[in-house]
């Protein structure tokens, strides 16, 4: 049986707060069994086109069913089409939110699903 997905335990401005971590992230990737830094540099990530096929390959590795998707605190984080096309193709849920609403959607779900969450809390 597969670990479940931690909580987001915290989140503001350029932190988010993630159970069993020992520190704050910045930006959080957050999957079955754990979390870690979401480093954009990784997958060449940038506000626009946005989330790259890359980020969320992770969380899929790790056996995310469902993802959810932060688009920044203001909305500025876009999410390519090559993205959503990846998610598509294998039939992965996912749901693209305003970063508050994506951690409130997130915790409830680590209750009943393998879900993963690209978390960015800025802009």
């Amino acid at each position: 049986m597969r670990s479940p997905s931690p909580r987001v335990t915290a989140l503001g401005w350029g932190r988010v707060e993630v159970e069993g971590a020992a520190a704050p992230f910045k930006d959080a990737k957050i999957f079955p069994g754990g979390a870690r830094e979401w480093d954009w540099r990784e997958t060449g990530t940038r506000h626009s086109p946005g989330i790259q096929p890359a980020d969320v390959e992770e969380l899929l590795e790790h056996g995310s069913t469902m993802i959810v998707l932060s688009l920044g605190l203001w909305e500025r984080l876009g999410v390519a089409a090559e993205t959503i096309r990846l998610l598509a193709e294998r039939g992965i849920a996912y749901e693209m939110l305003q970063t508050e609403r994506a951690a409130e959607r997130y915790n409830p779900l680590v209750i009943s699903e393998p879900v993963g969450a690209l978390l960015h809390p800025t802009c």
